[in-house]
């Protein structure tokens, strides 16, 4: 027996309105049919989850779409955009904490750290991404006034709190920190990654990917900050949300990867590195991304960054690589790439570009929690598509 759907059924499947299904009826690309009533309008549920499948294209895992009305950022061709300023024309002269204001609405201010709580964090035995849920967990802990969801009150306690997260890292005063520390957040964290010296080519590399990597419209860890902050979770706990999504391999620790082939291509040459990361994972890390066929906007800056940063060997083997990879017609590189490569040339810890990204986001991350607090409470509500057993 065909099992048949209505119209609130068949749009729920297909990830669109029902204005939308008619409209893909009306061009033929779908059949309506009768229902059993003889009024209502009926489709076949094993076209429609056909036509689903079309729609989302030649991917092992179903997904859905939600939208939410934002005026944070906007992905284009170009890349994102802040708040109708593109992020790539942004990343060579303006600061991060230029970037966090405006995508705050706000004005500049202090981004003082607590030195209680970094010293609570000097944990040698954790790793870099540990320190910093801690210090999110700490700081939440030891702020009576977390419940305080104004938009003034949220930034004060953003600024302070990446300032801890950054001074929280490891480093050459690991758990110490000037509570009136001024210098630029991009030279704070710098120290922190893991170079020999910090130079100004470093300084203006480490400025650009938090730039770039601020915002990038609702990706994972961004939606899951969001449906915290709908159920009206405090700052903190919303934070732990994104945190949580952003520490996958395919998500914050991407730029990591693109690290770990340069590294293997330098110990067993390029070839080799390529094919090893084709065989075990099927792509080649820092390579390729969903929003961008034509290749992602924001890689070219960075590696002008990367140029200024590298010496002579660095350059010429990120370029062996990226040659062997076009004439092997795999898909352009990312930004994570960049990352990768910029990481690479400065020799910054393992880690480092799971670091920059994580820090960079939550600024991002607390724009879209600005936003989702002034809407009605529990508005996002994602649906499920109920699959009948055989």
């Amino acid at each position: 027996m065909v099992q048949m759907l209505d119209s609130e059924e068949a749009a729920r499947r297909l990830g669109v309105k029902v204005q939308t299904l008619y409209s893909y009826v009306s061009r033929g690309q779908i059949s309506a049919h009768r229902g059993r009533d003889g009024r209502r309008v009926a489709f076949r549920a094993d076209e429609i989850d056909d036509r689903a499948r079309r729609l989302r294209g030649p991917s092992h895992a179903e997904f859905r779409v939600t939208t939410i009305t934002t005026e944070v950022s906007r992905l284009t061709a170009e890349g994102p955009s802040y708040r109708g300023h593109p992020a790539v024309s942004l990343a060579g002269d303006t600061s991060f904490e230029e970037v966090a204001g405006l995508l705050w609405v706000t004005d500049p201010g202090p981004w003082h750290p607590k030195p209680d709580i970094v010293a609570m964090t000097a944990r040698s035995e954790l790793a870099a991404r540990d320190r910093l849920r801690l210090a999110v967990v700490l700081a939440g802990a030891n702020d009576p006034m977390r419940a305080d969801l104004r938009p003034e009150a949220v930034v004060r306690a953003g600024r302070s709190l990446i300032a801890t997260m950054i001074a929280s890292l490891p480093g050459p005063d690991d758990g110490r920190c000037r509570a009136d520390d001024d210098r630029p957040l991009a030279a704070r964290l710098a120290e922190r990654l893991g170079a020999g010296q910090v130079t100004d080519q470093l300084l203006e590399a480490v400025n650009a990917i938090l730039v770039v990597q601020a915002d990038h419209e609702l990706a994972p860890s961004t939606l899951a900050v969001r449906v915290a902050a709908t159920t009206r979770a405090d700052g903190y706990d919303a934070l732990l949300s994104g945190l949580g999504a952003i520490s996958g391999p395919v998500h914050g620790g991407a730029a990591d990867y693109a690290r770990r082939l340069l590294d293997s291509a330098q110990r067993t040459g390029v070839d080799p590195a390529l094919g090893e990361a084709l065989r075990w994972q099927g792509s080649l890390p820092g390579f390729g991304h969903v929003d961008y066929d034509e290749g992602d906007p924001r890689f070219g800056p960075l590696m002008g960054f990367f140029e200024r940063l590298a010496d002579a060997d660095a350059r010429a083997l990120v370029g062996d690589v990226l040659a062997r990879a076009e004439a092997q017609h795999l898909p352009l590189p990312n930004v994570d790439f960049a990352i990768g490569a910029i990481t690479f040339a400065a020799s910054l810890a393992p880690d480092a570009g799971e670091t920059l990204v994580t820090i960079s986001r939550t600024a991002g991350w607390i724009a879209h929690y600005l936003e989702e607090i002034q809407e009605t409470p529990r508005h996002i509500r994602a649906r499920s598509v109920y699959a009948d057993q055989p």
